[in-house]
């Protein structure tokens, strides 16, 4: 027991496994341990007074050279003097040290290590020795989990367990209670949100270092499969394996157990510091959004809103839609709430007419009914009152209703008379089986008390306006997601027959005429042209394809910036004129028949990422597309209703839809078009480093997508 101080073993002791790594998965025992060994110094200390402070009912078994107890716990020499193989260890010693600890623990078939040490590979260039340690590290391992180095390591709020060599905030998880579980990178944004006064209840917070063996999407498996997590939050450095978190998002969607992840590296900054634990990739960040949108975990950008989604995913789960409605008694509140939802997703629909009567009859004449609602203080403090109006404000059918209250200080105010509110309005959700929060525009005023209350009320206690906004849509976007067929798997195309006409050889950018050649072969569309060599060929190819044609020269990337492009040549002399300009800017000349009918340019490319595989950018095309910056990103292979999502969400698509009269474009042509150009990088992923199609040239009804200009770079 953990405050044993026997010689001799007790019977409650267990024996080595005679399997190692049974149980619910590969970390179960590292997870929820029932003994858990420490090896260092202080820090090994503090992991067996925080043990013993949050009750930890396992075996607690130090092991130090010289000391004969650690925290009134009798002491052991090495792994070896152990009593039975323990479920966990803490290993607080050297970087050097700690590879031979390591490779005894694995030896003994411990469960699982938490490896404390830095000075592995995320010293970078700067240390020699620690790209060959975290090598030495992972080989004394072997199949023995370890987490880490360089990490804080794991707290069990739910059993008490904890590999935590410092203070912490958190308090034990009540008996048959849920929590949250957290994992981040970094284990000191960890100790902060350990300290958070948000009520936020946590079952399990986890650090996950250098991910030398390891990695992120692991953890969080074994975690979610604990029925005390509710959800999950993630702080993201860098992906560990692409798979490994389409495996995790799919399970969590089995189990119901939704992930919001705050992912950084935005900023060119950001990136950079995420060398500190470079086990992981981090991907560009656009890929790395549409990556966490493909598996339908959603996206904060704050540690606060990661809180607050986690509370509102905590407690009610994913939301149908993104619908809301808001309640307050000031006008002011009322307009924060209506401006801080511009530009979101999120939408306070207009009520119905019997909607709108329903709520009338319950105020006053002098109040305007509208959503956001402001119900004025003529009701304050009269509970049967705003029961009547919240009831009828709640049966609109939202998909959350959120109640606007700040609660008084409680050191210099009373709070009383705010609880009659609190009331009405759980009476009011109940009576509509509806979803509802309680929003305080300042975040202090709703305390870690108030918090715990309206929890029992299965109300969300949320805190800050623009939080509380970015949970609920956070919480929509995911029950939208899980809504939809799970997608498939990113950077394979394993079902689709492989072209016989793939590009080959090493890295080299293949001019208009030859990238335009592959397209047209596999099969895309891709307007009539032929390479000349001169202005004589030049012209036999117009008078071949017809005028008007479009005349380019090859071998130059970007040619509007040139001038090396003539568009709508309608006669041999326009031809020989042009030619003659065109001939010294590049290798030769391509000759195109026009596209007629134009409506609408957009832009696809194809980029390989390191992570993902291709990536696909679609966008407002031209000459103006880095001005514009209009663009959605896809990770390949992409479903048709992902293009069409994409398609819809660019600023420039009222403009294929006929904006101020202008003509519709063809817009199935175009998806049918930028399915294709998915597919053929698809077929090519090995051997495509780039793909830049700027124009595809989207004309009207019934007239298709054409690939105007084609840049195409192999690897």
């Amino acid at each position: 027991m953990s405050g044993s101080t026997s010689d001799t073993p007790t019977p409650t002791l267990r024996v080595d496994p005679p399997h190692k790594g049974e149980g619910k998965g590969r970390l179960e025992r590292l997870l929820r341990p029932k003994s858990i060994a420490v090896f260092g110094g202080s820090q090994a200390a503090a992991v067996v007074r925080q043990c013993l402070k949050m009750g930890f009912a396992g075996d607690i078994w130090p092991v130090h050279p010289t000391k004969a107890e650690v925290e009134g716990i009798r002491t052991f020499r090495s792994v070896a003097e152990l009593p039975a193989a323990p479920d966990a260890a803490f290993v607080g010693v050297n970087r050097f040290l700690t590879i031979e600890v390591i490779a005894a623990l694995a030896e003994r078939g411990a469960g699982g290590a938490i490896c404390f040490a830095s000075g592995f590979l995320e010293a970078g260039n700067d240390d020699a020795d620690g790209e060959r340690l975290q090598g030495e590290l992972v080989a004394a391992a072997g199949d023995m989990p370890v987490i880490g180095p360089n990490c804080y390591g794991l707290i069990n709020y739910a059993d008490g367990a904890l590999l935590w060599p410092d203070q912490h905030g958190g308090q034990r998880l009540a008996q048959g209670a849920r929590g949250v579980a957290i994992i981040t990178q970094s284990s000191n944004i960890a100790c902060n949100l350990t300290m958070q006064k948000r009520g936020l209840p946590v079952a399990f917070l986890m650090t996950a270092g250098n991910q030398a063996q390891t990695g992120l999407s692991e953890m969080a498996l074994g975690l979610i499969e604990d029925e005390r997590v509710s959800c999950l939050g993630l702080h993201i450095e860098g992906f560990d394996k692409v798979d490994g978190f389409e495996k995790l998002a799919k399970r969590a969607r089995e189990l119901g157990k939704p992930i919001v992840a705050m992912k950084v590296g935005r900023s060119e900054q950001a990136r950079k510091a995420t060398i500190s634990h470079t086990a992981s990739l981090a991907g560009s960040d656009a890929a790395s959004d549409a990556f966490l949108k493909r598996l339908g975990i959603a996206r904060v950008d704050t540690i606060p809103s990661l809180l607050e989604t986690l509370k509102l995913l905590h407690t009610v789960g994913p939301l149908r839609g993104f619908t809301l409605s808001s309640m307050s008694c000031s006008g002011g509140e009322a307009s924060v709430m209506a401006d801080s939802a511009e530009g979101r997703r999120l939408r306070f629909p207009t009520l119905t007419p019997e909607h709108y009567a329903r709520i009338k009859s319950t105020l006053s004449a002098f109040v305007a009914v509208a959503n956001p609602l402001d119900y004025h203080t003529f009701i304050w403090n009269d509970e049967p009152a705003m029961t009547a109006t919240f009831t009828a404000m709640a049966s609109g059918g939202f998909d959350l209703n959120m109640l606007v209250l700040d609660f008084p200080r409680n050191d210099r105010c009373s709070d009383a008379d705010w609880w009659p509110t609190v009331s009405a309005f759980e009476a009011a959700l109940k009576a509509n089986g509806a979803s509802g929060a309680v929003v305080a525009s300042m975040s202090e005023n709703l305390t870690e008390e108030h918090a715990a209350d309206l929890f029992a009320r299965g109300i969300v206690p949320l805190q800050g306006i623009a939080e509380a906004l970015d949970a609920a849509e956070a919480a929509a976007f995911i029950g939208e997601t899980w809504a939809r067929p799970v997608a498939a798997a990113v950077g394979r195309d394993t079902d689709a027959p492989r072209s016989g006409n793939r590009p080959q050889g090493g890295k080299a950018t293949l001019d208009e005429a030859a990238a335009k050649s592959l397209l047209r072969d596999a099969g895309l569309t891709v307007p009539a042209g032929r390479r000349a060599a001169s202005v004589a060929e030049a012209i036999a190819v117009a008078e071949a394809l017809g005028y008007p044609v479009a005349l380019k020269a090859l071998g130059v990337a970007h040619k509007s910036e040139l001038g090396a492009v003539r568009l709508n040549l309608r006669s041999g002399e326009e031809v020989v004129t042009a030619a003659a300009d065109l001939l010294p800017l590049g290798s030769g000349l391509y000759v195109e028949k026009m596209v007629p009918g134009g409506v609408a340019e957009l832009i696809v490319g194809v980029t390989s990422d390191p992570l993902f595989g291709p990536v696909m950018t679609i966008g407002s095309g031209g000459v103006l597309v880095e001005l514009l910056k209009d663009s959605a990103t896809l990770l390949l292979p992409v479903a048709r209703s992902e293009v069409e999502a994409a398609l819809k969400g660019l600023k420039m698509y009222p403009l294929l839809q006929g904006y101020r009269g202008r003509a519709r474009a063809d817009v199935d042509a175009a998806v049918d078009a930028i399915i294709a150009i998915s597919d053929f990088a698809s077929h090519h992923a090995d051997a495509i480093e780039e793909l830049d199609i700027n124009p595809l040239i989207v004309c009207g009804e019934g007239q298709g997508a054409w690939i105007a200009d084609a840049l195409l770079v192999t690897a």
